[in-house]
């Protein structure tokens, strides 16, 4: 069944819904209280809210309310992609969703208070969905709240973990590694190493590997916790005394350059012959190191976009990128739930199908925990670049 039964062209993107069930989980009509615990649904600790933000945007005439939370106003980089997400949201209003929903786009500025703010007010006025917001602290705030009857939350923020309702639309770190570990254990290795970096992500890392690598079986024999402060050094010291003769070492550099590592790892022979080395999306938010080479990557191609690319381009006149991808498939996906079961339907069963949901970034679904799971290519970095070995591996 497709997301959009209004698409004017059906070459665009119709995100399929591969629901086996679909059980309809019916708001409450009650009051606030219903939805969030009101003491917890102040901004994060420490922030100062930012002043009132832009007059909002409100495209279509459907009867499901949604609102869109993005940095529109906000300097540099971060208003850049949010002025992107907005086009892409359009796009896919225009396309599947005026019909169906009531969009509401608000500016958060790009200060996580006020979009905290913004959030918590959507969440208890009637939406029954809030896209975003994209910064980082205000999403992991909304996932400490509280509220059994609170509309779900498709956070658009990078890095985050996601929570239970709050869920993690871009690809995260533990996604990329466990999709580049199965992208090799599909090949047929089997003894895998993690070195991760220290910090709160280490463990859903290590989880999200395992489990990947169980699916072939193959064992993730051992994993090292490594300080930013030695470049990896104690951990690879261990690893040789730890396992014998593995396949491949998974780096997982979470914030920080892995060319320490890398740098560490090659004085021991690695890689090498019989070892390979698979490396995170993680990576590539730094310079191109010579210390990459051979690598295997996987990931979401940041210039595919899919079948809106023609169409984006053409309305606005520059190419859609990644981050469009991103807003317009969590608009399209959330029309697609409305026309198949109606504004009452984002309930945990339809959000959390095991089968998922195909967009234009690919093969998509959302766990218990929050977090996503995806499909991507898989790459191997040759002289600096990334060259595709498999057009999809996903861990799952």
């Amino acid at each position: 069944m497709e997301a959009g039964r209004q698409v004017r062209n059906p070459q665009i993107l119709a995100i399929a819904l591969a629901l086996a069930t679909i059980v309809s989980g019916c708001q409450s009509k009650g009051g606030v209280s219903d939805v969030l615990d009101q003491a917890a649904a102040a901004a994060p600790a420490g922030q100062n809210a930012a002043g009132p933000a832009q007059a909002s945007q409100s495209l279509g005439t459907g009867s499901t309310k949604v609102t869109m939370l993005l940095p529109l106003s906000a300097p540099g980089t971060s208003g850049e992609t949010g002025r992107k997400m907005r086009d892409a949201a359009k796009l896919a209003m225009t396309d599947i969703g005026n019909g169906l929903l009531t969009l509401t786009i608000e500016d958060t500025k790009g200060d996580s208070a006020q979009a905290s703010k913004q959030a918590v007010q959507a969440m208890t006025t009637g939406s029954k969905v809030v896209i975003g917001p994209t910064e980082l602290p205000a999403a992991q705030h909304i996932a400490t709240l509280s509220g059994s009857k609170r509309p779900p939350v498709l956070a658009l923020a990078d890095n985050f973990a996601g929570g239970a309702g709050v869920y993690a639309v871009r690809l995260s770190e533990a996604d990329s590694a466990a999709a580049g570990a199965a992208g090799l254990a599909a090949k047929g290795r089997k003894k895998f190493v993690l070195l991760v970096a220290e910090g709160s992500n280490a463990g859903a890392v290590e989880k999200r590997v395992a489990n990947s690598l169980s699916i072939y079986g193959a064992t993730l024999a051992v994993t090292l916790p490594y300080s930013a402060g030695d470049g990896g050094a104690k951990a690879i010291d261990q690893m040789g005394s730890l396992v014998d003769a593995p396949d491949a070492v998974i780096v997982a550099s979470g914030d920080g350059s892995p060319s320490p590592v890398l740098a560490a790892l090659k004085s021991k022979g690695i890689p090498g012959k019989a070892i390979s080395i698979v490396g995170t999306d993680r990576w590539l938010e730094h310079p191109m190191d010579p210390l990459f080479e051979g690598a295997y990557i996987a990931t979401l191609d940041p210039s595919e976009t899919g079948p809106i690319a023609d169409r984006f381009r053409t309305t606005y006149n520059y190419p859609a990128d990644v981050n469009a991808a991103y807003a317009y498939d969590m608009i399209a996906l959330t029309a697609g739930i409305a026309s198949a079961v109606g504004p009452d339907g984002f309930s945990k069963q339809t959000l959390e199908n095991p089968n998922g949901f195909r967009g234009s970034t690919g093969l998509f679904r959302f766990r218990a925990d929050g977090s996503s799971q995806r499909s991507m290519p898989f790459y191997r970095i040759e002289k600096g670049v990334l060259k595709l070995v498999a057009k999809s591996t996903s861990g799952f």
